[in-house]
């Protein structure tokens, strides 16, 4: 069984082993290979990116999480982008968030 605390150490794991042809890689697929069954599978998984998003700002790296997207629109959910701007990574302007987002996933995927 997964532990929720370390959850959020398994997610980065997982995304930083991950072939680079299976990224990006959607909440579900996500949560399947972090082994988690329902109740709020998906929840847990935005739980842990979220915690993987403010590790990455403090530290200066690009965001992990960029690398998992919901299966509609092929981009993340929309906390995702709430919690970019919110950490100053994305700018406001939602027009603006897809390519910011695309960006965010190059960097993710080039540096993990």
């Amino acid at each position: 069984m997964t532990h929720e605390a370390s959850l959020p150490t398994q997610a980065r794991r997982l995304l930083e082993a991950a072939p680079a042809a299976s990224l990006p890689m959607t909440y579900q697929q996500l949560a399947e290979a972090l082994g988690l069954t329902p109740p709020r599978t998906i929840q847990r998984v935005a739980q842990a990116l979220e915690t993987l998003m403010h590790e990455d700002a403090k530290q200066g790296r690009p965001f992990i999480a960029a690398l998992v997207v919901s299966r509609r629109g092929n981009l993340p959910a929309p906390g995702f982008f709430e919690l970019a701007v919110a950490l100053g990574r994305f700018p406001a302007d939602p027009a603006r968030h897809a390519e910011a987002y695309r960006e965010e996933f190059q960097r993710a995927l080039a540096e993990r």
